[in-house]
């Protein structure tokens, strides 16, 4: 693993972990609010791999080549993609 990848994982380990818990405060927020459990779901799922997609566009110029920071963005990019699907398919 050479120096930019170690670079690229610090970054990672010191802001992912602020982002889940914003997310999984909302996701709770939702739930004692009595949202519907599939709706709450799609939501935390948009709005985490949103803010994951922010996060990943903040260092895009310096770690674009990087396949771990691909990985990253291919992860962002399910979740919120996976967020839009769940919120079409709830009726």
């Amino acid at each position: 693993m050479d120096e930019e990848e170690k670079v690229f994982l610090r970054y990672l380990m010191f802001t992912v972990p602020h982002a889940t818990v914003l997310a999984g405060a909302l996701l709770g927020v939702l739930l004692v609010l009595k949202v519907r459990p599939e709706v709450a779901a799609g939501i935390f799922s948009l709005v985490y791999g949103t803010i994951l997609m922010i996060l990943a566009a903040v260092v895009k110029d310096h770690f674009s080549k990087s396949p771990l920071y691909k990985i990253f963005l291919s992860i962002t990019l399910f979740l919120v993609g996976g967020g839009v699907l769940i919120l079409l398919n709830v009726r």
